[in-house]
């Protein structure tokens, strides 16, 4: 059974908050004044239900302009996807945001805190009831994992911020300062450190975490410090655990009746139902009911889709290539048509694009790109679409894939021997049943291997939520995005859209500027540098 209780988080949202209103009415930092409950937590049901609302902090029903992990469509902010509408999302991916901006740039902010708070009260409430040690440990280890999640997703968003681990007053919240990025980082690691050690490898409840989602966590943590022969070293412990292995199907990692397979280290749990236990990212992959139906929110570019290969290894550019409307698959790479809609293909029944369709039965007004659809993350029974807003899809947010890769590319990067990276990239390009592409070759330069490196990232995890931070990390390291920028989106007339970045990439867009709402709360939060 998934693990999802939303009513139970509900009324321990009563149990822990006064009445005078709304979430976005209190400091972010939900300072102590805030408790009411002199009697509560006093035994292990009571824990339970604390921790039940701790995991409803991750999981999120809007998702699609605000989520804390927002997943596919944060590849709008990047080469690899578009996202119609005036919106933030939009706006980082085409270097319109400014600092007056809220949706992801607030929400962001605000749930970190909430998981940060709730977290810090489960463990404060721990010195008041009376468990075994093992057990207060294991309720510990989970509340100090998701607390390492906010820290992690909130510097990788603004950079350094404040470390808060108790109950604070009104006044603390008002004047504390931002930790560094450094500290950020250590205290997420310091963390998961905890997890790791007080966690099980399996979980006593689907969807909880575990000793190697912890371990997973921590290894991308390290990845995005550039502490490569640390991510080498955790890699290989995750690999020794034996739990987790490539699955054997690309396109059926993402569909709803493979979900917890053994590729999948943490996933947010989400059930269908009529309180909030689902999500809206079926509709955002164009699945969806109502005004949803068929549309999407997010779609691929030409410049991700022609980032794909052909199955022997040659470079693709789809879109500058002789296409059989009737086979628009064939020869390509396997993942392309599990990821994006392309020009001739089907979905749900219907030829994209629109004017392919039987009765033209596609209209939705938003959608200008017709031609491009994404196809990750959708549900395939029309009978059985979930009703709006009560997908049972689960998000991944991270898979053995990534450990692969993760190693691949700190081998790399760390001096390492690069055809055993290139034997790990393989492994991605070969080792699935429905992905049999050409190996690539040994021998490569260093500078080759992280070319073929990058490649496959982009490819594996395209429309994951994940190229936002690579193409980040990259950069700093060594200029990536100079040549990437600027973008044109097109229509399927070849109209142009808009430009992503037309005066090149903003260096300062590799953050998130502070909400203006948390700087005029705290004179002494100091704004990124650009912003």
């Amino acid at each position: 059974m998934k693990l999802k209780n939303i009513i139970t988080y509900s009324l321990l949202s009563l149990l822990i908050l006064t009445s005078g209103g709304c979430v976005e009415k209190f400091l972010d930092f939900f300072p102590e004044d805030k408790i009411t409950s002199a009697n509560f937590p006093v035994n292990e049901d009571d824990m339970d239900l604390l921790l039940n609302g701790l995991y409803g902090q991750v999981c999120e029903n809007t998702l699609y302009n605000e989520g804390f992990f927002a997943f596919g469509v944060l590849d709008g902010a990047t080469p690899n996807g578009w996202n119609w509408g005036n919106l933030s999302i939009t706006k980082i991916g085409n270097g319109q945001l400014s600092a007056t901006d809220e949706q992801i740039v607030s929400f962001r902010w605000t749930r970190g805190y909430a998981i940060i708070f709730r977290a810090n009260y489960l463990i404060k409430a721990l010195e008041d009831v009376e468990l075994d040690a093992s057990v207060k440990s294991m309720y510990e280890a989970e509340a100090r994992f998701l607390r390492g999640v906010a820290y992690a997703t909130l510097v990788e968003s603004y950079g350094g911020v404040p470390i808060v681990l108790d109950a604070i007053s009104t006044e603390d919240a008002r004047t504390i300062s931002r930790n560094t990025a450094e500290e950020t980082w250590n205290q997420a690691i310091s963390d998961y450190d905890f997890a790791i050690a007080n966690l099980d490898v399996d979980a006593p409840q689907v969807g909880r975490a575990t000793k190697g989602a912890a371990m997973a966590m921590k290894m991308r943590a390290l990845l995005y410090q550039n502490k490569f022969s640390e991510v080498i070293t955790l890699a290989d412990q995750i690999m020794a655990l034996g739990k987790y292995s490539l699955f054997p199907s690309y396109e059926g990692i993402f569909q709803l009746e493979n979900e917890n397979n053994e590729e999948v280290i943490f996933d947010i749990q989400y059930m269908r139902g009529e309180n909030s236990q689902g999500t809206r990212l079926d509709q955002f992959t164009g699945t969806g009911t109502g005004s949803w139906t068929r549309g999407t929110r997010y779609t691929p570019t030409e410049d991700l889709v022609n980032a794909y290969e052909r199955i022997d290894g040659t470079p693709g550019k789809y879109f500058e290539s002789e296409i059989d409307l009737d086979n628009p698959y064939e020869g390509w790479d396997p993942r392309l048509a599990a990821t994006c809609v392309v020009p001739g293909s089907y979905y749900l029944g219907y030829r994209f694009p629109n004017y392919l369709y039987p009765g033209g039965a596609y209209n939705h007004p938003g959608n200008r790109i017709k031609h491009l659809s994404t196809r990750k993350y959708r549900e395939d029974n029309e009978a059985d679409l979930a009703p709006t807003d009560q997908s049972d899809l689960n998000n991944i947010v991270i898979r053995y894939a990534d450990v692969i890769l993760s190693k691949a590319e700190a081998l790399i990067e760390s001096g390492g021997n690069v055809d055993e990276a290139i034997a790990l990239i393989n492994r991605i390009r070969t080792e699935r049943d429905d992905v049999k592409m050409t190996p690539v070759a040994t021998g490569l330069s260093r500078e080759e291997a992280r070319a073929k490196l990058r490649h496959e990232r982009r490819i594996e995890f395209a429309l994951e939520g994940l190229y936002w931070m690579d193409i980040k990390r990259w950069h700093k390291m060594d200029g990536f995005l100079d040549g990437v920028y600027p973008i044109e989106i097109r229509d399927h007339t070849g109209g142009l859209v808009e430009t992503k970045f037309p005066d090149g990439y903003i260096e300062h867009f590799n953050l998130l500027p502070i909400p203006n709402s948390e700087l005029s709360l705290n004179e002494n939060l100091e704004q990124n540098p650009g912003w």
